[in-house]
């Protein structure tokens, strides 16, 4: 990643440190060379104050005083000359003793010979040829009266090294040098800068590697937290964070695994509500569609004998007939499309019902043989004026579940569909074939095979294969339209077959598992079109 927290965050901890080790580094090379120098005045002055101490209370020449000043000379790297009224050496320590008086003896001539002359400004004038190479005083850093004593900064012209020495009398008399090299210092001041430097690139490379390693750590889970949320952003939710912490990235991945379970809960229940409202609307489009089908259908339907009856009473009005058997004809008319009319209403209005779910279906046990009996007594009169032969074979009760009702309707609608398409040998079989879970019931028909583009649109609201003959026996092309919607509220089959001698519609209905029934029921006659 191009803005990776990982870099960003190892690139800061990492300057972070280069820019410590830097200031450091800087500190000591800028510092700590005057913070020695410093440190050598004071052991310097401190010293003179034990050789004063030791001389005023009379222990400078004892062999104890000679080891403290062994010590002292070894561990703050300094030489110590101590000479008496007579120039008489008492102590020495940690220098050359014959170069330790030269110099001192070059102090306290040219020293001398400079405050005569004038102080500071004598030393830029040339000096007595004696001290050509000897020593050069750069600076006085501290003076005193009483007792006199000098401490200032010298260069040894000959070794070219720089010295902080120390000169003058102590209380008793005596007379001491205490000299220190100030190149060790440097040198010191050096290395310690050299092994900084090394030691913060070393610090800085593996502190480096560390941090690197440790913000992987830290890094890993954000990653899998972000390709967690991108893919919650593509509705996944099974994405969760897995990671067993307790810091606050953790903390962070369970609140994203509590938050994908509620946008997948939620999301749910918006697809939900959204399926039932698409339902709703498409409920709401499918009525808008059957009220405006109905309409125009009944408009339809009815524009014709409307129109009828209006011409025969019209005519009736105006007496274009005067006889009697001319006006009952136009009353027959007028009253045969009248009832032709209420007819398609009534159906119309059940069709209604049945589609828009208003009429409640009401599951009952009854014995199907006994209703389509009592339906073929029934329709006796129209089964002479037709000339049918109705065959019906089946005895034994068969009980099914269903609408007792809308099942006598379904029968009506089949039986007088096929007497009013009878041709041929003027035949109606009536037939019950048993299946696993169902009973089929079918209606046959001798005559003319229904062509089978029209078998999709049998069901259709007002569709009519032959409108001709449709007008001749009065039918309003809704009967199949109410079977269909009959069938569908009891969700079960229904259909047509076309054979070469005829034509067999046909429904199931849900069969009564018992005993009796199972004992009893036996198939019915098939018609003979094989």
């Amino acid at each position: 990643m191009r803005y990776s927290i990982r870099k960003q965050f190892a690139g800061i901890f990492i300057g972070l440190m280069a820019g410590t080790m830097l200031l450091c580094w800087f500190i000591n090379n800028t510092f700590l060379e005057r913070f020695y120098f410093l440190n050598k005045q004071k052991v310097v002055m401190e010293a003179y104050d034990q050789l004063n101490e030791a001389a005023q209370s009379g222990s400078i020449s004892s062999d104890d005083f000679n080891v403290h000043l062994q010590q002292l000379s070894a561990t703050y790297n300094i030489s110590i000359l101590i000479l008496d009224e007579d120039s008489e050496t008492i102590r020495v320590s940690g220098g050359d003793p014959s170069l330790l008086r030269t110099d001192l003896w070059s102090h306290i001539i040219y020293d001398t010979y400079d405050e005569l002359r004038g102080g500071d400004d004598a030393r830029n004038e040339q000096k007595p040829a004696q001290n050509a190479g000897a020593l050069r005083t750069n600076r006085v850093l501290m003076r005193n009266e009483s007792p006199f004593y000098l401490m200032q900064v010298v260069t040894s012209l000959l070794a070219n090294v720089d010295y902080l020495d120390m000169w003058g009398f102590l209380e008793n008399g005596n007379l001491f040098f205490i000299r220190t090299a100030l190149e060790s210092m440097r040198d010191s001041t050096d290395i310690s800068s050299r092994f900084l430097a090394y030691v913060g690139i070393a610090a800085t490379l593996i502190c480096g590697v560390v941090i690197w390693l440790v913000s992987k750590k830290i890094t890993d889970p954000i990653l899998e937290l972000a390709h967690i949320s991108e893919r919650m952003a593509h509705l996944d939710f099974d994405a969760r964070y897995r990671r067993k912490s307790f810091n606050e990235i953790a903390v962070l991945g369970n609140h994203m695994n509590e938050m994908a379970d509620a946008l997948e809960s939620t999301i749910s229940e918006l697809k939900t509500a959204n399926n039932e409202l698409q339902k709703d609307i498409e409920k709401k489009e499918q009525i808008d569609g059957m009220r405006r089908e109905f309409l125009a259908n009944v408009s339809h339907e009815l524009k014709t004998p409307i129109a009828l009856i209006q011409g025969y009473a019209e005519g009736l009005k105006e007496g274009i007939n005067d006889d009697e058997e001319s006006r009952n004809f136009y009353c027959d008319v007028i009253m045969d499309e009248s009832a032709k009319m209420n007819s398609m209403v009534k159906k119309l209005l059940t069709l209604n019902e049945l589609e828009f779910g208003n009429d409640v279906v009401t599951m009952e046990r009854f014995d199907i043989v006994a209703l389509i009996r009592n339906y073929i007594q029934s329709a006796d009169i129209l089964i002479r004026q037709n000339e049918a032969k109705v065959h019906f074979t089946q005895t034994a009760p068969v009980y099914v579940w269903g609408d007792e009702f809308k099942a006598e309707e379904v029968v009506m609608n089949y039986f007088s569909n096929a007497l009013n398409h009878l041709d041929g040998e003027r035949i109606v079989d009536i037939w019950l074939k048993k299946q696993e879970k169902n009973v089929r019931i079918s209606v046959f028909n001798t005559g003319i095979p229904i062509p089978e583009e029209s078998l999709p649109h049998l069901w259709e609201k007002f569709y009519k294969v032959d409108k001709a003959r449709t007008r001749e026996y009065g039918g309003s092309g809704v009967g199949l339209s109410i079977v269909k919607a009959i069938q569908d509220s009891i969700h079960q089959r229904y259909g047509v077959n076309n054979y070469e001698n005829g034509v067999e519609f046909w429904f199931e209905m849900e069969l009564v598992e018992s005993e009796d029934s199972a004992k009893t029921g036996t198939e019915g006659g098939q018609n003979g079109n094989g």
